[in-house]
């Protein structure tokens, strides 16, 4: 249920709102992480802010600070085959939904990064660039990122060739080399250009 006017509603009324954001949907690898979290008004953490403007030391800091003071977080992933069959946009929403879900603090309002919301039960609103003016979407895109960066580091040890410690899943150069020379993983996102264009041409030259 989405707000299109706060004048109906204060913020002041809710006791218990929940950030939501999500990381990666424009990688070419990986799954798209979001992560919801319910700040305590009376446990104050500094510094919050969207997590790609933050060093990835501060990221870590802040995410275990977060984990530590919240009322309540959650994360939640939804993988690549999945991605490849419903498109990115609706494995995003149906991330940000599993999140939510699995809070262990019922939430009574949401707030979202961006600008379309989930079809969920709860009373909610999109915000564009939410992720660098609310507290707690802030802090759900340090978890979300610094969950999905954890999990892509793991990736890199598993397929080395492709940088994954680095570039996270992102269509750098390096990566795109490695897709040309070693073609797509079991984590690649197969409908997803060049990832496509990969597969393609490595099925033309078997041919």
């Amino acid at each position: 249920m989405s707000v299109d006017c706060l004048d109906l509603f204060t913020l002041n009324q809710f006791t218990h709102i929940a950030g939501v954001d999500e990381v990666g949907r424009g990688c070419l690898a990986g799954p798209v992480v979001a992560a919801a979290v319910i700040l305590n008004p009376d446990e104050p953490i500094e510094g919050l802010r969207d997590s790609k403007k933050l060093s990835a030391h501060r990221r870590d800091e802040l995410a275990d600070e977060i984990k530590r003071k919240a009322l309540a977080w959650a994360v939640a992933e939804v993988g690549p085959d999945v991605i490849d069959r419903i498109n990115i946009l609706q494995a995003t929403l149906r991330a940000m939904k599993r999140a939510v879900e699995k809070l262990a603090v019922e939430p009574d309002f949401i707030r979202v990064d961006g600008n379309q919301l989930p079809r969920w039960k709860w009373l909610s609103e999109a915000i564009v660039k939410g992720d660098d003016s609310v507290a707690e979407i802030s802090a759900a895109s340090i978890i979300a990122k610094t969950t999905r960066d954890a999990f892509m580091v793991k990736m890199a040890q598993r397929y080395p060739q492709y940088g994954f410690e680095h570039n996270v899943g992102y269509g750098t150069a390096v990566h795109l080399q490695a897709l040309k020379d070693f073609g797509p993983t079991p984590i690649h996102r197969m409908t997803f250009a060049p990832v496509k264009d990969f597969v393609h041409g490595l099925s033309t030259h078997s041919k």
